[in-house]
């Protein structure tokens, strides 16, 4: 059975429920704060082990017009009070290399995650790993299960065996 130890507790198949949420993307500070506090007081009502998870850039949008968050180094700064007032873990998405290098100069994002459309992108996956951080890979709709192997042994090259895998479910076609 595979662990992934974080600094409060661990994620496996065999240990208690850990919610991963949060808003998808970083609107500002006053709002990720709030978000953070709501999810923590619930979390802590209920005793479950949560992350926080928003994205400083959502680069996927549709549209070249929507919200995509704010830049990095701003997101890194939101994620560290949100870390230091609610002793939370966190996690964000990548897009690209220097997202990654970035990232891997700072201890306030503990797991790095891979979007759902770039989830085969070998040079990405590749940086992600070698930030020596967990890895959250979101499995595109348009793969098959039996195609994760060949994601998985990407990361694990770089010697970094700590992954997490989230099923997306699957869909073939025009927007189903």
């Amino acid at each position: 059975m595979i662990k992934v130890n974080l600094k409060n507790f661990t994620i496996s198949n065999d240990q208690p429920f850990v919610l991963i949420a949060g808003p998808c993307v970083i609107e500002d500070e006053k709002h990720s704060l709030l978000m953070a506090e709501k999810i923590n007081d619930i979390c802590q009502k209920l005793n479950i082990n949560y992350v926080y998870k928003s994205s400083f850039d959502k680069a996927n949008r549709s549209s070249i017009k929507s919200l995509r968050g704010v830049d990095i180094k701003e997101g890194i700064k939101i994620f560290d009070k949100i870390k230091n007032l609610f002793n939370c873990p966190i996690t964000t998405d990548v897009h690209n290399e220097k997202q990654c290098e970035i990232i891997s100069q700072s201890d306030v994002v503990d797991i790095i995650q891979i979007p759902a459309f770039l989830c085969r992108q070998t040079d990405l996956l590749i940086a992600a790993a070698k930030t020596n951080k967990i890895i959250n890979i979101k499995k595109g709709q348009f793969l098959s299960p039996y195609d994760m192997p060949n994601i998985i042994e990407k990361i694990i090259s770089t010697n970094n065996e700590k992954i997490i895998l989230t099923e997306r479910g699957v869909s073939f076609g025009y927007n189903n």
